[in-house]
């Protein structure tokens, strides 16, 4: 062999190994996502090993590892797939902690879980913070809402909510003050929204079906609607938000079209009251009753779906539920009236039943939705609550409805 010969042989060899070895090596990742498949890639030097305890430098060694890294194809098809399927926000950071889950499980070190929903939540347009209490990594994200029953903390009048505060239910945030780690993402300018106006789009075979019955004027009516049990998920951490936020969280698709649809059938050759009558008991009696204490230990405001799941609601979750129902079928005004330890409907027709509830000068007739100690009328509040104060806590009206 000739020096030509070899020269080349060298030349080839030496680009074939500068190729090799100058290559990026990336994993790629694909889950299940509420109907849809959630694909992306990331190249293995963005996942880095961080140690499991918190502290401010793994905190600034993570960020920066990812930061000067090739982070956009997974934070690209994040948007991409928020747009497509039109997530709300609250659905969009459930795709965050399932992508979040993939690229270090929670149960395996659930400090480098929560960075990981802490970069992509921030890189993808939201204003969202850490802080460290103790051994314990706070993940916070700004929010213009009202929102009750998880801490948050005000920087410079803009209140920032917990969102992993159900992670750490025993922490007395008193004694263990969280200490803001100063990391500024300029991408990070967002308020978080917790507003679910649409619901995933369910693949048919997520249902189960369930059978629901009650008896008006002395007839039982019998329905088979379909629920899915991914709704459980999607709200298991869900906080309790104002009153207009959770009486417009909708119905999923195919749980819609097995129950509005008959129940518009049912009372078609009713005349309104007696429909909107029809629809109180079908609320009241439908489903067994069970104080959230009793449950969950605490308030927990069920979504319409999650009521026609679930065995046993309260006030809370028959309230919007035949909020919900009403607004669908006969679209009436309706205000919400939360009395001490209870919460009721009232509904606007031409002429009010019973004494009427006068708010801002209209006459609404009370529709109770949750079983009391007798069959109450339309337009009867039970005697406990009659001498009681009342705060309507949400309006509807059709002629101004906005979501």
């Amino acid at each position: 062999m000739n020096w030509q010969s070899k020269l080349c042989g060298t030349l080839v060899l030496l680009l074939c190994q500068t190729l090799l070895f100058g290559q990026v090596k990336s994993q790629n990742y694909s889950f299940e996502f509420y109907g849809g498949t959630f694909n992306f890639e990331i190249e293995t030097s963005l996942l880095p090993q961080v140690d499991a305890i918190p502290s401010e430098e793994s905190v600034s060694f993570f960020y920066s590892t990812l930061n000067t890294g090739n982070y956009h194809p997974v934070v690209d098809a994040l948007i991409a797939y928020r747009e497509k399927h039109q997530l709300s926000d609250w659905l969009y950071y459930q795709l965050i902690r399932s992508t979040a889950q993939q690229l270090s499980p929670k149960a395996i070190n659930y400090f480098r879980y929560t960075l990981y929903k802490w970069f992509l939540l921030s890189k993808t347009g939201y204003d969202a913070r850490l802080a460290l209490a103790g051994n314990k990594i706070v993940f916070y994200v700004r929010s213009d809402e009202d929102v009750s029953d998880i801490p948050f903390f005000v920087v410079e009048g803009k209140k920032y909510i917990c969102l992993n505060y159900h992670d750490y239910s025993k922490i007395d945030f008193r004694q263990n003050v969280p200490l803001p780690v100063d990391i500024k993402i300029p991408e990070a300018r967002k308020a978080f929204s917790y507003k679910v106006i649409r619901m995933p789009e369910f693949k048919p075979e997520d249902y189960v079906e369930k059978d629901l019955q009650f008896s008006f004027k002395q007839k039982m009516y019998h329905f088979k609607i379909k629920t899915n049990p991914q709704i459980q998920s999607i709200f298991l951490n869900y906080p309790v938000v104002d009153f207009a936020s959770y009486f417009n969280i909708p119905l999923s698709k195919e749980t819609y079209g097995s129950l509005i649809p008959i129940l518009r059938e049912n009372v078609k050759g009713m005349k309104q009251k007696k429909g909107v009558d029809y629809l109180m008991r079908f609320t009241r009696y439908a489903f067994l009753y069970q104080d959230d204490e009793q449950i969950f230990g605490k308030e927990k405001r069920l979504s319409p779906e999650q009521t026609l799941f679930s065995e046993f609601s309260d006030c809370d979750d028959r309230a919007a539920l035949f909020f919900y129902l009403v607004k669908e079928i006969y679209n009436l005004p309706m205000i919400a009236l939360l009395y001490p330890t209870h919460i009721t409907m009232a509904v606007q027709f031409d002429k009010p039943v019973g004494d009427p509830i006068v708010y801002m000068g209209r006459k609404y007739s009370i529709c109770e939705p949750t079983p009391q100690n007798r069959d109450l009328k339309l337009g009867q509040l039970d005697n406990k609550w009659s001498n009681s104060s009342y705060t309507v806590v949400y309006q509807y009206d059709p002629e101004i409805r906005t979501e």
